[in-house]
This record gives C-alpha cells, sequence and structure tokens, in this order.
C-alpha cells in the first residue's frame, strides 16, 4: 500500500505556510510508527484521561483545546471535575494551557459562561486558558484535542483527538443511560440524553504534530477578538488577553506502532487578521476525503452528527455514482438536537436534501440509521467517524457539513495500518491495498455495538460482519426487526439491536413551515447567516 495513494501530499493539504508537514525530516504529511486506539464514550475517554493527567508532576506540559469546558463535568466520579483536576495539576507544577473557544451567549444555546468559568479557574491555579474568538463571524473553534507531554519520559506522552468535549452530556457509556450531568437537548431525549461519541488515542510521533497543531493556534499575534463588546468584557472580567511563551517543542515520541497518522484540518480564511500559519484558511479535511473517496469500492461506514449540505455530501454522491458495488452506512441522530418551529425544519433540511442527493446516486446502496438504548430513548449520536473499504479511518471534531468543511476550526486524525487485517475478505475494496486491522476493528466494533453483537470494544467481532455485503444486511435486517416490534406495540421480546431506520419528515412539509422571509434572511440550511456562506470552494 502506499499511502500517497490514500493520503494527501503536503502540496495538496494547500497550506504552505504551515509547518505542520516540515517539522517532518523527509518532508512527508504524516508520521509513522504511531498506536492509535479508539476509545469508544466519554466513560472510556475521561477514566484514561483522569489516569494520565493525575501521573504528571512538575514542569510536564498539558495542552488542550475544547468548543466547551464545563468546569464541574466529573470525570470518574466525585472529587474528579475537569476544573479541579487541570487546577490540581496546575498547583503541583504541570504547565497547563487551554484554548477555549469564547462562544457565543448563553441565551442562544452556547456556552460563554461556562467556557469563561473554567477559564478562570485555571488561570487562579497557576495555569492559563485563553478565550479564544479568532474565527470569522458565526464560527467556532470546534477542536477537541488535549496533549500531556512529559519531558524525560517520553514513553508517557500522548495525544487525545476527536470529538469529545470536556463538558456536561459527554460522560456515557455503551449502556446509554446518559450523564447525570446534562445539559438539556430536544425532549424526545429525555432529562439525560444517551450520548455516542468516539475520540482517538495516539502515541508515538503523531504527538509531535498535535502539539504543533496547537502551538500555531497558541502562538498567533492576532488579539484574541475584534469586538469593543468582548474587549470590554475582558477588562470588566480582568482575563488574561496574552498568551505566554510555551516552553520549546520536545522531540518526538519514539515510534510505537504499525499506524501512520495523518493530521488534518479545517481553518477559515479570515478577511481580517488572517491565521499566519493558514493565511488563506485551510480545507485538509474536505480534501482528505476526496482524495479518499476516489479509492471507495466495497463500503463507507459513516457516523455523525449532523450529514448534512448537499454540496458536501456530493463527493460521497459520486462515489457511490461511479462505482455501482459500493455501499454507505449512515448512523446518526434521530431528532435534531432542538426543539421549535424553526430551528427543528433549519436543522432538517440540508440533511434530506443531503439524503435525497445519496440514494438518487446509490439507491438500496445507501442506508441511513438513528439508535437507541435499551429503554427506547433515542442516542445522541455525536461521532465523527468514517471508515472506507476498512483501510482509511478518520477520527474528529469535523461533521459531514459545510461548516466543518470551511467555516469553524476543526481537527482530525486518519490512520492508516501496516498491518493486514487476514480475515475474509482481506480486500473488500478490490484494489490491492487489502483490510488494515485498525480501520477493520474500529468498525466492526462500533457495528457490534449498534447490533447488540458482543460485550464491548476489543472483543473480536463475527467474522461475517467482515463483509462489507453482510455487514450492510447485517444491519437492515437488525433495523427492520426493530421497527417492525415498535410498530407492533412492542409486544414480545424486544428484538437485539438498537438501529432504526432513519425517516425524516418529507422535505415538501420542512420547507412549508421555513417558508418565511426570516428563514430566508438569516439562516441557510447549514446552520450559517446566508451571508457568510463562502464561495471559495475545498
Amino acid at each position: 500500500m502506499r499511502y500517497a495513494d490514500w493520503l494527501l501530499t503536503a502540496g495538496e493539504r494547500g497550506n504552505a505556510a504551515t509547518r505542520l508537514d516540515e517539522r517532518h525530516p523527509d518532508g512527508s504529511a504524516w508520521s509513522e510508527g504511531n498506536r492509535a486506539r479508539a476509545l469508544v464514550h466519554g466513560a472510556s475517554y475521561f477514566a484514561e484521561l483522569l489516569a494520565g493527567i493525575r501521573a504528571m508532576r512538575a514542569d510536564d506540559l498539558l495542552l488542550f483545546t475544547d468548543w466547551r469546558g464545563d468546569r464541574d463535568e466529573r470525570l470518574d466520579g466525585p472529587g474528579t471535575e475537569i476544573g479541579t483536576v487541570l487546577s490540581l495539576a496546575a498547583e503541583r507544577g504541570v504547565i497547563v494551557k487551554g484554548l477555549l473557544w469564547r462562544s457565543h451567549l448563553d441565551g442562544l444555546h452556547f456556552s460563554e459562561e461556562e467556557n469563561r468559568r473554567l477559564g478562570a479557574e485555571i488561570d487562579e491555579a497557576g495555569g492559563e486558558c485563553l478565550l479564544d474568538l479568532r474565527v470569522r463571524p458565526g464560527g467556532s473553534h470546534h477542536q477537541k484535542m488535549v496533549v500531556l507531554r512529559h519531558p524525560g519520559r517520553p514513553e508517557l506522552d500522548v495525544a487525545y483527538v476527536g470529538g469529545i468535549d470536556l463538558c456536561h452530556n459527554r460522560n456515557d457509556d455503551a449502556g446509554h443511560r446518559g450523564d447525570r450531568q446534562s445539559l438539556p437537548l430536544a425532549s424526545a431525549y429525555g432529562p439525560h440524553p444517551p450520548w455516542h461519541d468516539v475520540q482517538l488515542a495516539l502515541r508515538g510521533p503523531a504527538v509531535g504534530d498535535v502539539e504543533a497543531v496547537f502551538r500555531e493556534r497558541w502562538e498567533d499575534p492576532a488579539p484574541l477578538s475584534r469586538s469593543p463588546l468582548v474587549r470590554l468584557r475582558e477588562l470588566i472580567h480582568r482575563e488574561d488577553t496574552s498568551a505566554d511563551a510555551l516552553p520549546p517543542q520536545e522531540a518526538d515520541p519514539a515510534p510505537r506502532g504499525t499506524h501512520t497518522v495523518q493530521v488534518l484540518r479545517t481553518y477559515p480564511n479570515r478577511l481580517l487578521y488572517g491565521y499566519p500559519f493558514a493565511p488563506d484558511g485551510e480545507r485538509s479535511i474536505a480534501r482528505g476525503y476526496i482524495k479518499a473517496l476516489r479509492r471507495a469500492r466495497a463500503l463507507i461506514y459513516l457516523e455523525d452528527q449532523y450529514l448534512w449540505s448537499a454540496r458536501v455530501v456530493d463527493c460521497f454522491a459520486r462515489a457511490l455514482s461511479t462505482h455501482r458495488h459500493l455501499r454507505l452506512i449512515g448512523v446518526i441522530p434521530t431528532v435534531p438536537e432542538q426543539d421549535g418551529m424553526l430551528t427543528r425544519p433549519m436543522n432538517l433540511i440540508g440533511r434530506i436534501k443531503a439524503l435525497e442527493d445519496l440514494r438518487r446516486a446509490g439507491g438500496d446502496r445507501v442506508s441511513v440509521y438513528g439508535v437507541e438504548n435499551p429503554a427506547g430513548t433515542p442516542v445522541y449520536v455525536h461521532a465523527k467517524v468514517c471508515v472506507i473499504d476498512d483501510v482509511w479511518a478518520s477520527v474528529g471534531s469535523d461533521n459531514v457539513n459545510l461548516r466543518s468543511w470551511t467555516h469553524d476550526s476543526e481537527l482530525s486524525c486518519v490512520v492508516l495500518d501496516r498491518s493486514p487485517d487476514l480475515r475474509d475478505p482481506p480486500d473488500p475494496g478490490g484494489l490491492g491495498d487489502g483490510a488494515r486491522s485498525f480501520a477493520r476493528e474500529l468498525r466492526l466494533d462500533l457495528m457490534r455495538e449498534h447490533l447488540d453483537a458482543g460485550d464491548g470494544p476489543g472483543e473480536r467481532a463475527p467474522d461475517v460482519l467482515c463483509d462489507p455485503k453482510a455487514a450492510f444486511a447485517a444491519f437492515q435486517e437488525s433495523a427492520t426487526a426493530l421497527d417492525a416490534w415498535h410498530e407492533g406495540g412492542c409486544r414480545g421480546p424486544r428484538p437485539p439491536g438498537r438501529l432504526r431506520r432513519y425517516a425524516p419528515p418529507d422535505l415538501p412539509t420542512v420547507q412549508r413551515v421555513l417558508a418565511t422571509p426570516l428563514h430566508h434572511v438569516l439562516v441557510d440550511p447549514d446552520g450559517r447567516p446566508l451571508g457568510l456562506r463562502l464561495r471559495k470552494g475545498f
């Protein structure tokens, strides 16, 4: 397998200003010799993160970025609140540096006050956490990473990248009873919304790549905000608005495994105070998907919070149209996250159009599902995972929508495994690359949970699911049985599995709700003001 067949080269990244690729001695746009592990669900991630932070000593380095942070969110029971854990680390001499999105107002279902409180608690303990609003209007910093470096003990170095924020709702497990510290979602999700998510743990040279992403943002000399109102609030709250210097970056950790990791990002092309590390933005997440999808032949397995935007799913649709044996499985939230006469249809219209395009291209080779827990409550799918032909696997903060591919800051990691998976079929795509252990095991772990086909991640899945056709059929059969049980009044034993066929309202109904001058002036189906849509391609 040639890595350049699946991964972007430095030139294809489209951002000559970043030092992310030039830091590699051979100039490659990826790092080899890593060990990547998928941590499925917040409970798994939080427990591991807690142990790692507690093991840190004076002069170790802890870096993190997040979209939202709730200082009282418990990682693993009382006394493990994230604000407390980070503050205690800072008090014992760990160098703690964080970048939180400043966010929009809490009244708009965002997290300005929560992020400010977490940052203030860390600052008071001797760390430094900045509220970063260096985004395009209407955009956000959506990257979710934690980097733990240990000078003199590089074998402990680890980076976490994925979809899990350090905040309420995220601490759930495979039972999907929901985080006891909950934020309200649509009423269908109940008082403790069940939450499905994935984070990647990286060990090896890729840790240095993720750290370099943080350093580029931290060292950006632009002011944290251009807004006079925000600057006034900074003065009132006496917020730290200038980043202290970081210690020099340590050498990358030694190789640890067989995984090649490529770090991909989205940065918008800001009109003023452009990013010095991406003056015209970066679209490597979009470009990475487009390149990998050109090689898709057997199965695209996708878990995504949104799956919106006809413009974004076009590359999926073209792959389905071109290769008549290619199948796509999508796992998405059954219900949009917010109720409301305007917000719910606004969330649906982009998805309905996207699914119409996919089904027009792939017909019955496209199946999309929601997930419910054993009590029948919908599970909010927040994961951002894609596996193509059991070779290319991506886990990150980015959703399949236009915001994530153009407008917000995002961070994703693609993993290619040098180790082949020799179970049948050994080469589902037929291109001679062969199924790879990491990508296949990630797909099977996720599918097994949704099918109730095992006890949890790490247990080898039935070999039948290795075959793309059989895996596609297994999802169809499981969802059909559970749908029929519900339609029959839930009589008799509940069939195994948690999948429900996704059935959104018909598009004309949604369009009638949205046929108001207010909607057409203010928003597009991707959730941004119309005047802020980017004209630039990927």
